[in-house]
């Protein structure tokens, strides 16, 4: 019997706690631990991949939004794998050994649909890239090889760089991002020093409809129009656009709640597909794993889109197929006397 992604993919779909190779070993005739790891490791599952599947099933639409972020994929517990490093993790808000992933999500927001579309992982011993290496090569290869449609690009503060904002607004893209608020700007055509943004004033009326700035080692024909917007009780988020027609301060907030779709993907993606359960040292193996995971994710996702179900009662219902079936059938009956 011979091993494919298939097979791989199956297994991190079915088996609902133990994702191991040795697990998925124990369950398959004929199929060795051995062969299993044989094949990870030679085999090599790229992004490609990802595409091919998500392309016949993704739902486009001109006004669609691109949002990009990273997550950690916890390995606290094997510091021996060659991929992971020691980074921040805005989930356990502190550093963490771990593998980075960057993924970027196409959200359909006419229909409440998204679907992630491209990956990279960050590795920078091994191929010198930054993040923001990586989110502008998948801009590239989203904007002129897949000809993907969408309006606007969304990412949190980290990735709101000079270099990557001037970027998008090069692609004739927009862009909505939060500012940290050191950052630094002039809203007076030079005629006072540059000032944090935090520290951004202005009639009611100019905050409400945003207020066109200059940030600061922008080129000088190049302005933001920049929103103070109310996150909660005791947060307030400066939000930047290259969008200089925008001229809503509630449309603004609306647009960036969409960039919380990442964070449903992040999550989705480590409850239902193992994806941080691979135990394997190798770089390759991990990073097939991660593959797979993926794809778990995005035949899931496709399922719940077309049953009406969530993600989580997809994955769930296969313990209560089985649950229904021992009920019926017991393999171990029950006896009392």
């Amino acid at each position: 019997m011979r091993f494919t992604k298939l097979n791989y993919c199956q297994y991190l779909l079915s088996s609902q706690i133990n994702y191991t190779l040795t697990n998925l070993a124990d369950h398959l005739e004929q199929i060795s631990h051995d062969q299993i790891n044989r094949y990870l490791k030679n085999e090599k599952l790229t992004p490609r991949l990802l595409w091919d599947n998500v392309k016949d099933v993704i739902e486009i639409d001109d006004n669609a939004y691109l949002v990009f972020d990273d997550t950690v994929i916890d390995k606290r517990y094997a510091k021996e794998i060659e991929t992971s490093k020691r980074q921040y993790s805005g989930n356990e808000h502190g550093v963490i050994q771990g593998i980075g992933l960057i993924n970027c999500i196409y959200v359909n927001h006419n229909i409440g649909k998204f679907w992630v579309v491209d990956y990279r992982i960050y590795d920078p011993i091994r191929d010198g890239k930054t993040k923001i290496d990586h989110v502008m090569e998948m801009l590239q290869n989203l904007v002129y090889h897949k000809n993907l449609l969408f309006i606007s690009v969304l990412m949190d503060s980290w990735y709101a760089t000079n270099k990557l904002m001037l970027y998008i607004d090069n692609l004739g893209k927009y862009y909505y991002c939060p500012l940290k608020r050191n950052r630094l700007f002039d809203d007076t055509e030079n005629k006072k020093d540059y000032q944090k943004i935090e520290l951004l004033s202005g009639n009611k009326e100019e905050l409400e409809s945003g207020k066109i700035v200059k940030i600061k080692k922008f080129p000088g024909a190049k302005k933001v129009k920049l929103f103070r917007v109310t996150v909660s009780t005791d947060r307030t988020d400066f939000i930047a656009t290259n969008d200089l027609s925008q001229d809503s301060t509630d449309v603004v907030q609306k647009v960036c709640k969409v960039r919380w779709k990442v964070e449903e993907f992040h999550r989705e993606l480590k409850q239902l597909t193992g994806i941080e359960s691979c135990q394997c040292r190798k770089d390759r193996i991990q990073r097939n794993h991660i593959a797979c995971a993926i794809l778990v994710w995005l035949r899931l996702k496709d399922l719940a889109y077309k049953s009406g179900q969530t993600i989580y009662q997809i994955k769930h219902s296969l313990l209560s197929n089985y649950l229904v079936e021992q009920l019926k059938r017991p393999d171990i009956p029950m006896f009392i006397v």
